[in-house]
């Protein structure tokens, strides 16, 4: 099914994210926390680029999204990068994807590499959507926002005035990069609705469990960090075990926030932890159902 579709069918669409793993012999354990997932019945499931970008290095995510559609019975989402690509390699993942049942696309520029050749063919994630979408029109696009704007974007409008332009390309879902304080996700729905948006936005969060994700997660995503989160933070910083289940309270307590104030959908970067997505799944199930 295509992805644009399930929010005419449920009050908030449930979705999780997974990444493919560095190395083949790490395949099996990401299959076993699939299958442990299934449970849940998230509406989507999400797969990161693989290692080099799109395709290339361990296990590549055409692989891991065909495992979830063709062996798990569920929907994959499969991200596809441009910047790092040229037409003829994105030509490749497409028709891959495709011949692998695959009919939902997350398209991005991806990041910016020193160490990797960058390519002209599409500088950014609307050149790619525009080249889907005439070249392979049986591909639902999604595509990513920021309720915090790009890390690149000179402003918060000017990053929206590009999110128009996704829009107008033929992008039909979007999911946010996360964040940790629900009022930035609250200023951007309103700006985006007013500047004539009218996509299904999917509200992505990451419980921080661990503390090496501290640092490297809020560095990556450039999302602010609100007191309350903050006191969380430096409390269990030097308990592992409390810095894990106050980590999940608190995405937990977001995402019930975000719900009852009527999210199309919530996605969560379950950083391929099964333990955290069923965590977090019993927290908000009983939203869910209503």
């Amino acid at each position: 099914m295509y992805i644009r579709r399930m929010f005419a069918q449920k009050p908030c669409v449930f979705s999780l994210e997974f990444f493919p793993p560095k190395q083949e012999l790490n395949w099996p354990k990401l299959q076993t926390t699939l299958q442990q997932v299934k449970g849940l019945q998230p509406d989507f499931v999400s797969i990161t680029c693989s290692a080099g970008g799109s395709g290339t290095g361990g296990v590549s995510t055409c692989q891991v999204a065909s495992y979830v559609k063709n062996q798990l019975d569920l929907e994959p989402l499969a991200h596809l990068t441009c910047i790092g690509t040229d037409r003829r390699g994105v030509e490749e993942n497409l028709d891959r994807l495709f011949a692998a049942g695959v009919r939902n696309l997350m398209l991005l520029r991806g990041d910016r590499n020193p160490a990797v050749a960058q390519f002209r063919d599409f500088e950014h994630a609307s050149d790619l959507a525009r080249f889907v979408r005439g070249h392979y029109g049986a591909f639902g696009l999604s595509g990513a926002c920021y309720p915090e704007k790009h890390p690149e974007a000179e402003s918060l409008c000017a990053d929206v005035d590009k999110l128009k332009i996704k829009q107008e390309q033929g992008v039909t879902h979007l999911i946010t990069q996360m964040f940790f304080d629900n009022l930035y996700f609250y200023r951007f729905m309103n700006l985006i609705r007013k500047q004539g948006i009218d996509l299904p936005v999917s509200a992505g969060i990451m419980p921080i469990v661990r503390r090496s994700q501290i640092d490297r997660t809020l560095a990556l995503s450039d999302a602010k960090v609100p007191e309350a989160f903050h006191r969380l933070l430096v409390r269990w910083q030097d308990d592992e075990a409390g810095l894990y289940s106050a980590g999940i309270d608190y995405a937990i307590g977001q995402l019930r926030d975000l719900i009852e104030a009527g999210a199309d959908g919530v996605h969560i970067y379950a950083m391929n932890n099964a333990d955290v997505a069923q965590r977090i799944h019993r927290g908000i199930a009983d939203l869910l159902l209503s």
